[in-house]
């Protein structure tokens, strides 16, 4: 088997230390077990997603000479194979379709955070 690890971090802000740190231990695990790690942009969220934020998460893993094995994989570019696999999904019975406005869902994490539960969506 193979070890493959990845750095999966959402270009919604700047680089942090979080972000370095795991990316650093993934780098090094898998380097020192002879696998790969692979870099995957999470920037499904259009809306807060940034150029700026990706040009920072690269300039940051280059200064840390860390490197991805394959080409970076941004994920808005599998939009399409996400949504087959969610209407497979649908199909099978095996998730369902929310209808809650982003309002109502607002509500729901902000009505959670004041009785002091996580915040989660209800079902």
């Amino acid at each position: 088997m193979t070890v493959r690890t990845r750095f999966a971090p959402s270009p919604t802000g700047l680089l942090h230390i979080g972000n370095a740190r795991a990316a650093l231990f993934n780098f090094l695990y898998a380097r020192h077990h002879g696998g790969q790690f692979v870099l995957r942009i999470e920037d499904t969220d259009r809306e807060r997603s940034t150029q700026q934020a990706v040009d920072v998460l690269f300039d940051g893993l280059a200064w840390m000479d860390i490197e991805s094995d394959e080409k970076p994989v941004f994920q808005s570019t599998r939009q399409a194979r996400h949504a087959e696999v969610a209407h497979e999904l649908l199909e099978k019975g095996l998730a369902y379709r929310c209808y809650c406005t982003a309002d109502e869902l607002k509500d729901m994490r902000e009505k959670a955070m004041a009785e002091g539960r996580p915040p989660r969506y209800n079902g």
